[in-house]
């Protein structure tokens, strides 16, 4: 009953913003970990930002201070603004989330649940 949607997903620039939203239903935000991951064509999944449950937020070393995550509680919803989009951007992002927390690109709780990804392509 737990599910993920993500949405915002196209094509951009060198240089360009983009903003992905993730919508979940079925358990409130604030009691579950969240995440956004990518993956790239021949690479493993990588994470974008986990979100604990207290709303700290990590971010994947490539990020480079670029991308910003918020979170809203009355809308059970993640927003993944993005900057400074280059090439490497490139790939399928996908919203997730997990009931207990995330680590190596998988969720170690018992409830799992992974959207079906927006695509972001960055291009001259």
């Amino acid at each position: 009953q737990v599910q993920v949607r993500e949405s915002g997903g196209g094509s951009v620039q060198p240089g360009g913003s983009l903003t992905l939203s993730c919508a979940i239903s079925g358990v409130p935000v604030s009691e579950i970990y969240t995440a956004w991951y990518r993956q790239r064509p021949g690479k493993e999944r990588e994470a974008v930002v986990v979100i604990e449950k207290d709303g700290t937020s990590r971010y994947g070393d490539f990020v480079k201070g670029r991308f910003s995550i918020s979170r809203d509680i009355a809308e059970n919803s993640l927003y993944l603004e993005m900057n400074d989009l280059n090439a490497g951007d490139t790939s399928m992002y996908t919203c997730a989330a997990c009931s207990l927390y995330f680590a190596s690109g998988n969720c170690y709780g018992r409830t799992s649940v992974w959207g079906r990804g927006t695509q972001v392509t960055v291009s001259s």
